[in-house]
């Protein structure tokens, strides 16, 4: 059993049902069977071996699922790329992955030529939208010869893909999920608000992300529903997407539909009348935003929640009893408990942190076995939030136990924005915390101490993080300070930082 196997059993089920849409695009089930079949046996016919990783450096198309798919049937291993990270940050991810295959696109092409030489297991590179030659092959080579049913044995308990997260310890780490973790996880948020096959799920979501992967992707073509793709998320398009291919289905962070409100334009001509339901992840949903929007729209917001090393989904609102400013009750076969710094379980309405146990939790991090034990103790995976369960076991996440944000529904760790902002010639000392923002979430904001005799402007300390960081890891303030408070122990203080900041100390 592979995660692979949605697509076969749904294409030999309704072969002639449209799987996505993407523009004026229209790509039957049969047909991206088929097209992953081709795209599967080129990658065999490359050498790509058995578990082998290979990583996607692509923006929202149906090349990333036909990809995806292609890779899993082939006994490969995903690796998805966030399409803003900077040359260093691939290289680490690659190298640390061993990766051996790449797909990317013209566009990214010579971001990827500018590292190849110093990622040593990178064997292929695949573009989209270009000709064969010494140094890559064209992806349309590949997809257009033709290929019996790709029949890889495949274990269950094998990884189907390595998701890079955040954390607040420096370097990303690859969360290991299984086939397995991620089949039981699309059946489980499926049945828990009630998808069908004649849904049409609205992708718009960046696909790189785990929960674009769950519920734009594998949920759809799990359930039979139709897929519509967007490149890229813009307020007054994606109305307008919802009108055109008749979308039942919105997934989105809380900062879209913030945008949404915001941007919209005018909705009188616009038909949403086919959208029955939107879900919310990533980050907690401002009520008033959820508000805003049922009042606007008429279309209720289902809030969920689980980080990505739960692939990602843990817990989300039923469809009929639902708690709004909650993220609803454990999926079919999943545990939570709230526990106290003890790991001792806390009864309702008690703060701690937020715990998962069930088949969705993965393997593990890639080549972190410290990080791993730590994370998952006694088979509770240690989610790292703090929240509460109610009476009725609907679960709350009041804050995140370390500094890690997350922005857009991304997560930015400071430490690396620190440590970039370390490389300035002019910085002394530097500290990053979260700052509320009403469309983001959240954003990072930098303190900075300079060097004596040393003078500066904020602005050029963002220009140099964006020269070296994806943008949304960037500042988007920056305050200079004579000093930055301590702990006793010499240690920046971030909470007395925060607690600064919100009383309005830095202006």
């Amino acid at each position: 059993m592979s995660v692979d196997l949605f697509l076969r059993n749904t294409a030999a089920r309704l072969p002639d049902k449209k799987a996505i849409f993407f523009g004026d695009t229209e790509i039957t089930y049969g047909q991206f069977d088929q097209e992953v079949d081709n795209l599967a046996q080129g990658f065999i016919d490359l050498g790509l071996g058995y578990q082998q990783r290979v990583s996607l450096l692509l923006a929202n198309s149906p090349d990333f699922i036909r990809a995806y798919f292609a890779i899993t049937r082939a006994g490969g291993t995903v690796i998805p790329l966030n399409p803003l990270f900077k040359g260093e940050e691939i290289k680490y991810i690659l190298n640390d992955a061993e990766v051996v295959f790449l797909i990317t696109t013209q566009a990214f092409l010579p971001l990827v030529e500018s590292v190849w030489g110093q990622i040593p297991a990178l064997k292929k590179i695949i573009v989209i939208g270009g000709e064969s030659d010494e140094d890559v092959i064209s992806w349309d080579d590949l997809i257009s010869i033709p290929s019996a049913p790709v029949k890889v044995a495949i274990n269950p308990e094998d990884i189907a893909a390595c998701l890079y997260t955040s954390g607040t310890t420096g370097k990303p780490k690859g969360a290991l999920l299984s086939h397995s973790n991620l089949m039981f996880d699309a059946a489980a948020v499926v049945n828990h608000v009630e998808m069908n096959p004649k849904d049409n799920h609205l992708c718009v979501l960046p696909l790189f992300h785990s929960y674009a992967q769950m519920a734009a992707m594998l949920c759809p073509i799990y359930s039979g529903g139709s897929i519509t793709v967007m490149a890229q998320f813009r307020p007054d398009h994606v109305l307008k997407e919802i009108g055109k291919h008749k979308v039942t289905l919105f997934c989105g962070v809380p900062a879209m539909y913030a945008a949404i409100l915001q941007n919209s334009g005018n909705t009188n001509e616009i038909d949403l009348s086919s959208l029955r339901l939107c879900f919310s992840g990533g980050a907690p949903m401002p009520l008033e935003i959820m508000h805003l929007f049922e009042d606007e729209y008429g279309i209720i917001v289902i809030e969920g929640n689980g980080p990505t090393e739960t692939s990602p989904v843990s817990y989300a609102n039923p469809m009929s009893l639902r708690k709004p400013g909650s993220v609803g009750t454990p999926l079919e076969g999943v545990k939570v408990k709230i526990v106290n710094e003890n790991d001792q379980e806390l009864p309702p309405e008690e703060i701690g942190e937020i715990c998962v146990q069930g088949p969705n939790v993965m393997k593990g991090y890639l080549n972190q076995p410290e990080a791993t034990a730590e994370a998952i103790k006694d088979g509770w995976f240690h989610t790292g939030d703090l929240g509460k369960k109610d009476a009725d076991g609907y679960i709350y996440i009041v804050d995140r136990k370390k500094d890690m944000l997350i922005v857009s529904g991304l997560n930015v760790y400071p430490r690396e924005v620190e440590e970039c902002l370390y490389q300035h010639p002019k910085v002394a000392e530097a500290a990053v915390i979260g700052i509320h923002d009403s469309l983001r979430g959240e954003v990072p904001k930098a303190f900075i101490v300079l060097k004596p005799g040393e003078t500066a402007v904020p602005k050029e300390f963002s220009v140099f993080c964006r020269e070296r960081l994806a943008n949304f890891k960037c500042p988007r303030q920056v305050q200079l300070l004579e000093s930055i408070p301590k702990t006793a122990t010499g240690k920046i203080d971030k909470k007395q930082l925060r607690e600064a900041e919100s009383m309005g100390l830095y202006k």
